[in-house]
Formats: structure tokens, C-alpha cells, sequence
């Protein structure tokens, strides 16, 4: 069941799933549909203790302005940590997907203590922005098909729905299954509270929009080798967003690492491959 917590001076809308007496798992991505129920639900019977919940701005968490965040992105690892004090969780192993990889990263690096084990899916080692010369940026046919989209009214719920299925059509590999997408987008667009300004909202939850306009900070790439947890890096073999070659940036640099590719997959983690994914996750957090 979903509730409303106090952390860091927000409120944060989160969901646990199993017992709170075996090892706890924090799910970070944007919407906590990140992360569905079911892949919950499988993690959960394997003895975990899984939160998952809503960044700000997203979901039923504290919401603003979404285009325009008055916090930073070393807010959002707090919120993380204060989340953890308010559930009366010493330590966690966590686990962060695309953009939510940024903040799994920092919260391994500035709250050491907080981490048991780290996992990054989808991600990379650098911020919003320019790339570092050595990694792969997003491809360039992809940033073609979202610059030149069709124009989408986003208090239409078809017209919402149609343009982030061809997003994810874009970025989903070569086993892209589309009712499967249509229906996490679905499930997201309905959930998503609109307020007085449904584009803002509905994109802040499909797009993530509020890390194109979130202040970052300085640089982390440089302070990967200090983490000390073991780390699990998990990437799509076709994820044209944040290709390949940033999982092997961070699994080259982060001490104690296992790669592991999912064929034929771009972003996100489509249900075939959680029969790798949850196994793996288990015997990671053991």
C-alpha cells in the first residue's frame, strides 16, 4: 500500500512489498512504476524487503514545478537517505535505474554507510549534458526521432499515450514488445496527477523531463573507483539512449563489478528479462 512519508522537508509517496525484517532493497528510478508490481512481487518472494516510491515531481510525491526544479540533484540522494531513516533502515542495498542510477551513484559515494551493495541498470557515469569524449552518446537517430515528433496535446490522453509509445518504440531494442510498453504507459499516464498543468505533469512522469532542467553539481565519474559495496552493472546490449559502452565505463571503473548484458534490449527492463534480473538481484543482495 502506498504512503505518503516525510523526508529531507518533502513528502515522498512510497510502497514497501515483503518483510521488513529481511534485507531491505530500495528501487530508485522516476514514477516508482519504474518498477512494476510483479517485478516487486518476484523480489519480494525471494525474501527482500523492496521500497520503491516517487522522486519529487513526479507521482503522488511533493510536486512544484517540474520544468523549473528549486532543488538539485544532491537533493534527491538525500531524500533517498532520509527515506531510508524514516522506514528505520540502517543500511540498503539499492538499486538504480536510468536516471535513478545518477542518484544510486552519489548515495554510494557520499552516504557510504547507507549502501550494502549497489546496482545500476540503464545508466551512466556522467549527468545531463555533454558526454565525456570516451562515452557513447545517445544515438543520434534517436534524438532525431524526438526532435522532429509530432506535436502531442497533452491533456489528450490517446495523443500522450500514442507519443510515448513511439518514444519507447525508439529506444526498446530489437524485441521491443509494444502492448507491454502501451500498458506501462498507460498504467503511468493514469496514476500521474495533473494539477492546473497536465503537459507538465504527464511529462515529468513519462519523460523524466525534470532532469533536463535539474542543477546537477559537480562531477562524479572521477570518485567512481571509491566505492567499496559490490556493484552490479546491467545494461540492454541495444540501449540507444545511454549506449553500451557507458555500462562498461562504470563497470570498469567501479572496483568489485559484474557486467551483465541483456540481449537484444534497450532502455528499461521488459518482463522477459526479469528471469535474469530478479535472480541476479538475489544473488547479488544475499
Amino acid at each position: 500500500m502506498e504512503s505518503l512519508i516525510k523526508a529531507n522537508g518533502v513528502e515522498l509517496c512510497a510502497e514497501t512489498f515483503g518483510d521488513p525484517a529481511d534485507r531491505a532493497v530500495l528501487l530508485i528510478g522516476g514514477t516508482m512504476l519504474t518498477w512494476p508490481d510483479r517485478f516487486c512481487e518476484r523480489l519480494a518472494a525471494l525474501r527482500r524487503f523492496v521500497v520503491r516510491y516517487d522522486l519529487r515531481d513526479v507521482g503522488r510525491s511533493t510536486t512544484v514545478d517540474p520544468d523549473a526544479p528549486g532543488y538539485t540533484l544532491r537533493d534527491l540522494v538525500a531524500d533517498a537517505a532520509a527515506l531510508l531513516d524514516a522506514l528505520n533502515l540502517a543500511r540498503a542495498h539499492v538499486v538504480g535505474a536510468g536516471p535513478g542510477g545518477w542518484i544510486a551513484q552519489l548515495l554510494a559515494l557520499d552516504h557510504p554507510g547507507r549502501v550494502a551493495t549497489l546496482t545500476l541498470i540503464g545508466t551512466r557515469p556522467v549527468a545531463p549534458g555533454p558526454v565525456d569524449p570516451d562515452l557513447p552518446d545517445h544515438a543520434p537517430e534517436v534524438m532525431e526521432a524526438f526532435m522532429n515528433a509530432p506535436e502531442v496535446d497533452w491533456t489528450d490522453r490517446a495523443s500522450v499515450v500514442a507519443a510515448q509509445l513511439a518514444g519507447d518504440r525508439a529506444m526498446g531494442g530489437r524485441d521491443f514488445d509494444e502492448d507491454e510498453a502501451r500498458a506501462d504507459i498507460e498504467r503511468i499516464h493514469n496514476r500521474t496527477p495533473t494539477g492546473a498543468d497536465p503537459g507538465k505533469a504527464h511529462r515529468a512522469n513519462l519523460m523524466g523531463t525534470v532532469f533536463a532542467a535539474l542543477d546537477c553539481g559537480d562531477r562524479w565519474r572521477e570518485r567512481l573507483p571509491a566505492i567499496a559495496v559490490p556493484t552490479l552493472v546491467i545494461h540492454g546490449e541495444d540501449d540507444p539512449f545511454f549506449p553500451l559502452g557507458n555500462a562498461e565505463a562504470l563497470a570498469a571503473e567501479i572496483p568489485r563489478t559484474e557486467l551483465i548484458v541483456l540481449p537484444r534490449t534497450g532502455q528499461g527492463l521488459p518482463r522477459r528479462t526479469w528471469d535474469t534480473v530478479v535472480p541476479a538481484l538475489a544473488r547479488h543482495t544475499a
